[in-house]
């Protein structure tokens, strides 16, 4: 089964110390079938994704969708865990652009003439 697209849908860039979700993801196979909410997760020692869950009454969480054979765990979680690479890149690219864009110009207020009344 082909991986068609993967689509990082949420990026958390922020408060990654006590948040150790880093990302909502997207998949599609076979240009047929897509799979949301798939999070990309911050584990002790490396990232790895978890499938979309539900709550149970009992407090535990129970797949909704989920892959049979390690492998294809593996070639997703390795689809996933680019792009996951590639969108924090292209973050980080656009922050510094937008901070390296300066300022629009403002004249102060001693520039300014007072109008006449």
């Amino acid at each position: 089964m082909e991986i068609t697209d993967v689509r990082v849908r949420r990026l958390n860039t922020t408060n990654t110390q006590t948040n150790k979700m880093r990302a909502v993801v997207s998949i599609t196979l076979e240009h047929e079938f897509v799979i949301h909410d798939i999070k990309v997760i911050q584990g002790t020692e490396k990232l790895f994704i978890a499938m979309p869950s539900r709550k149970m009454d009992d407090g535990t969480y129970q797949d909704i969708a989920h892959p049979i054979k390690a492998g294809f765990r593996e070639k997703i979680q390795t689809a996933i865990l680019a792009r996951y690479e590639e969108a924090l890149a292209n973050s980080a690219e656009e922050s510094a652009n937008t901070s390296e864009t300066p300022e629009p110009e403002t004249q102060t207020p001693e520039a300014q003439t007072p109008t006449e009344a």
